[in-house]
């Protein structure tokens, strides 16, 4: 299996101090990053290491769920993952992801709505990147279109 790469560049301190991420293997861009905006509600432009991990979570979610479903029987037409992580204050110091919760909706054939609950929780336990993630509490919030 292959290895991914991202990297990097940061100039100045935390505070006043800014930096670009490079999706280096896939080259799709490189994204401005600052921890003033990383701590804003407003992002405005910049990224940050939770949106990033969102957007991780939310692709990996997506491929292991469909996995799952079909091998429950079920045919994936569409589902829609939400992946939002958030960021506070660690009683030790410094900050800590203080938790992950995942929506997903879905249109899902040839199994009900029991079926499609159950599926999605042995995806978000089985997802590689929440495996990576077991010190952060994970949510799940799924549910069957009808």
């Amino acid at each position: 299996m292959p290895t991914r790469t991202a990297r990097t560049a940061w100039n100045g301190s935390l505070e006043t101090g800014e930096g670009q991420v490079e999706l280096t293997s896939s080259k799709l861009g490189t994204y401005d990053v600052s921890f003033p905006k990383r701590a804003s509600e407003d992002a405005n432009g910049f990224t940050s290491p939770e949106e990033l991990l969102a957007a991780a979570h939310s692709a990996c979610f997506a491929m292991q769920f469909s996995a799952v479903l079909g091998a429950a029987g079920g045919t994936v037409e569409a589902l829609e993952v939400k992946a939002d992580v958030s960021l506070g204050p660690d009683p030790a110091g410094g900050f800590q992801l203080t938790g992950i919760h995942l929506t997903v909706r879905g249109e899902v054939t040839g199994i009900d709505a029991a079926q499609f609950l159950e599926a999605a929780q042995s995806a978000k336990e089985g997802c590689p990147v929440s495996k990576a993630l077991t010190g952060v509490e994970i949510t799940l919030d799924a549910e069957l279109d009808s």
